[in-house]
């Protein structure tokens, strides 16, 4: 009689892949991609504040600015196999998590899948040429215009918001309590760990920023207040000391990116 597959065999095939030297080379690369995305999204961020041009201080940006180069195509191919190695990997620790890891261990790791595979997604339509730095206050605003719509669709998009603002606020401790070291097989060095502990409250601060333009967008039941990275970002220049305050946060973005190069070394794979 053939036995029918259970829970420990997906397990065990999860982790034979999660496992496979290729994927973890791939994943080291997904690393690395991310380190370059958040510098390109650093640099803009810094520009912006001191009125240096224009630009999308976004992922979508990111990724456009880095398409429009010589070699971009192949470049973006690269960032998609990337990315999609990250998604195989996250999903890997989901489904096959190391000892120790529990329900919200699992959790984190769908939900970086499904951010890693959103952003495969947009560099492959760059890949294919048919990408589009599409704004992500534009995409935020839809986003909250659907939810609104809703049945309890205000209470929905506060809740959002509400769960963004958290996210933020444990990047800000990950770093601060240096709990990203957690994540590595050794110590990266002094440099690396005072770039985690810059860069991690850094991205906290712009991600609690945009948790809160949807809290806000709930209150007035408005989706035009709905804001992406882009949107938060630019919101910190109009602010009393903004240019100063938007700077800082780009630095920290460029030394998150700059840790993600050391993170793509010795992350626990």
């Amino acid at each position: 009689m053939t036995r029918t597959p259970d829970i420990s065999d997906a397990r065990g095939a999860a982790r034979r892949v999660g496992d496979h030297p290729a994927l973890e080379a791939l994943a080291r690369v997904g690393f690395v991609v991310s380190g370059i995305l958040h510098i390109v999204i650093g640099w803009t961020a810094g520009r912006v504040a001191w009125g240096g041009g224009g630009g999308q201080a976004d992922q979508a940006g990111a990724l456009a600015a880095l398409a429009s180069n010589p070699g971009g195509v192949v470049l973006m191919w690269v960032v998609v196999i990337g990315l999609v190695a990250l998604v195989l990997w996250q999903l890997t620790v989901a489904v096959a998590p190391s000892a120790g890891d529990g329900l919200a261990d699992r959790g984190k790791a769908v939900a970086k899948a499904v951010v890693y595979g959103a952003l495969a997604w947009t560099a492959l339509q760059f890949a294919l040429g048919s990408g589009s730095s599409s704004s992500s206050e534009e995409s935020s605003q839809d986003v909250t215009a659907t939810l609104m719509q809703q049945p309890a669709g205000r209470w929905l998009v506060g809740a959002v918001g509400l769960v963004v603002i958290g996210v933020g606020a444990y990047h800000m401790y990950k770093g601060l309590a240096q709990r990203f070291m957690k994540d590595l097989e050794e110590d990266p060095g002094t440099v690396a760990r005072t770039l985690g502990m810059v860069g991690y409250p850094a991205k906290g601060v712009v991600l609690a920023l945009v948790g809160a333009f949807f809290v806000l967008a709930a209150v007035e039941q408005q989706s035009e207040e709905a804001t992406g990275l882009d949107g938060a970002l630019k919101s910190l220049r109009d602010e009393p000391f903004g240019p100063y305050l938007l700077t800082a946060v780009a630095v920290g973005l460029v030394a998150f990116g700059l840790y993600c190069f050391a993170r793509a070394r010795h992350q626990r794979i």
